[in-house]
């Protein structure tokens, strides 16, 4: 389907952006071909046989009108522009540059709050003094705080990207961009005024606000992703690619601040409000940017409308001869797109998206956090103190950027491709191979096979490379094999796949680290 057809049209067929006449010079038989033209080019052709005609319009079926579309799409050229319009440049890649900020943005602020881990110790630990024998008051939600952390951000993600999904059709994406962005914001205003104030008297009630705005905040930051990556589904593969890696970078970010704060053993207090600062003005200029977004002549040529794909089942009965018939594709505006067929489409890149990130969360961190240096008792900080940090977050974050990255000059293999998901199931080899490295404590596989620090090393590496490749490839093919209108409902659903994978990964990790 070219990008000249530009959305549905009453029968759900591929409705084009500007009147289309049948070429009344060619003979149509049945079983013969309609061409049609838009001036005297010739935009699109297909079977008579595969047309339905009522007073009031002429509609393709499902069957017909979604193999000749999204078969043919796989075939063009994906950056190809429509008939009759040039592509402008992306002048100083501006647009590049703005969705690799809004990546970061995306997944900075997250990953900020996760990383002050010492900061959320020390908040839930000075709750109280302990008498002789007994546990602070604040143990329980001091020992169980990550697990209450991931519990209400997997329930919040899941709930959100659904909402999303309900909601492409009937909320704007600049108002769920900038909505989500907004509370972003606020919700980190109101932790970065809470860095500098004692809680000790109320620790759980400062426990409730955290558990609650990391909901929230975990929640709108999967619609601004999901969202912003569905609407580069209407972009060349390349604005795809820089929202990933941007995301990406957010984490290498993260991780460099760590190993800073860790080197600087300043307060923990004053290291916290450097995050937050930093992640505050980062949102402030996310919203910046996406406003400045559609001000390019670049995007503004992606950007134009489409209409939502409105597509006849065959037990669904198109309108025959109805006065409301020439309002069913306005009406199919408020519509839930439609979810079968991109499922069927997604169906391979989908399991790809699920079993990388699968097989990722089961290794990262649970695993790999807990291999220590074979030289840790000789008391250098880089084998005790800096080991974790370097070999497990700097370093994965960096190989996962630079695997994103690559895919911005190399796009092999292709979607359709058998390769794909075989290199992505080649990646369970490298459980084991974290396994049988420096893993404490063992209680059960008491065999380390890898007796050197450069193993975990070099498995972090690729670990890294291969999820941020691969993945890469994986969510950036999705919204490029449905037709346009359907491109910002399919990254929701690549994003949910994300989500699965993770969620998956990270609940098969305990019994995994049991297994050791």
């Amino acid at each position: 389907m070219g990008r000249g057809q530009g959305g549905a049209g009453p029968g759900g067929g591929a409705r084009p952006a500007a009147p289309l006449s049948p070429d009344s010079q060619w003979p149509r038989q049945p079983g013969s071909q309609r061409r049609w033209r838009r001036g005297g080019d010739i935009v699109a052709m297909a079977s008579e046989d595969d047309f339905h005609h009522s007073s009031n319009s002429t509609y393709r079926t499902a069957s017909s009108s979604l193999r000749t579309d999204q078969e043919a799409l796989l075939e063009k050229l994906l950056d190809r522009p429509p008939p009759g319009l040039q592509r402008p440049k992306d002048r100083f890649h501006g647009a590049y540059i703005i969705f690799f900020s809004l990546g970061i943005g995306s997944l900075l602020p997250w990953n900020f709050f996760i990383t002050a881990k010492e900061y959320w110790v020390f908040k839930l630990r000075n709750c109280s003094s302990p008498a002789s024998g007994e546990e602070p008051a604040g143990s329980d939600i001091l020992n169980y705080f990550e697990s209450y952390l991931t519990v209400a951000s997997t329930v919040s993600n899941v709930l959100c990207l659904m909402a999303n999904f309900l909601l492409v059709n009937r909320v704007p994406i600049q108002v769920r961009v900038l909505a989500s962005l907004t509370i972003m914001l606020a919700i980190f205003l109101v932790m970065t005024a809470l860095v500098k104030v004692d809680t000790s008297s109320w620790t759980y009630g400062f426990f409730a606000v955290t558990i609650i705005c990391m909901a929230i905040l975990s929640g709108t930051s999967t619609i601004f992703n999901s969202s912003v990556f569905g609407m580069t589904g209407s972009f060349p593969m390349r604005n795809s690619q820089a929202l990933i890696s941007g995301g990406a970078m957010g984490g290498t970010i993260s991780a460099v601040a760590l190993l800073v704060d860790l080197a600087a053993s300043s307060d923990v207090t004053d290291s916290t409000l450097a995050f937050f600062l930093t992640a505050d003005v980062f949102l402030g200029l996310c919203v910046g940017l996406y406003l400045l977004l559609p001000r390019l002549e670049y995007a503004r040529f992606y950007l134009r409308p489409v209409w939502p794909a409105h597509v006849f089942s065959g037990e669904e009965q198109p309108p025959q001869d109805s006065p409301s018939a020439p309002l069913a594709a306005l009406r199919s505006r408020d519509s839930i797109p439609p979810l079968r067929p991109i499922l069927k489409k997604t169906a391979g890149l989908g399991f790809c998206v699920v079993y990388l990130f699968f097989i990722t969360s089961l290794v990262f961190p649970a695993i790999s956090t807990n291999i220590e240096s074979l030289d840790k008792g000789s008391g250098s900080p880089w084998t005790t103190r800096f080991f974790v940090p370097l070999t497990t977050f700097l370093l994965y974050n960096f190989a996962d950027l630079c695997g994103r990255q690559v895919t911005a000059w190399i796009q092999v293999p292709g979607p359709r491709s058998k390769v794909l998901p075989g290199l992505v199931l080649l990646r369970t080899c490298l459980l084991p191979l974290f396994m049988f490295c420096n893993y404490q404590p063992r209680n059960h596989l008491h065999m380390v096979l890898f007796r050197s620090d450069l193993y975990p090393v070099l498995f972090t590496s690729l670990l890294g490379l291969s999820n941020g490749y691969l993945s890469t490839l994986a969510l950036m093919y999705g919204p490029k094999i449905v037709p346009r209108e359907l491109a910002e409902a399919t990254g929701v659903v690549m994003s949910f796949y994300l989500c699965l994978g993770l969620v998956l990964g990270s609940a098969c990790s305990a019994l995994l680290v049991h297994l050791i």
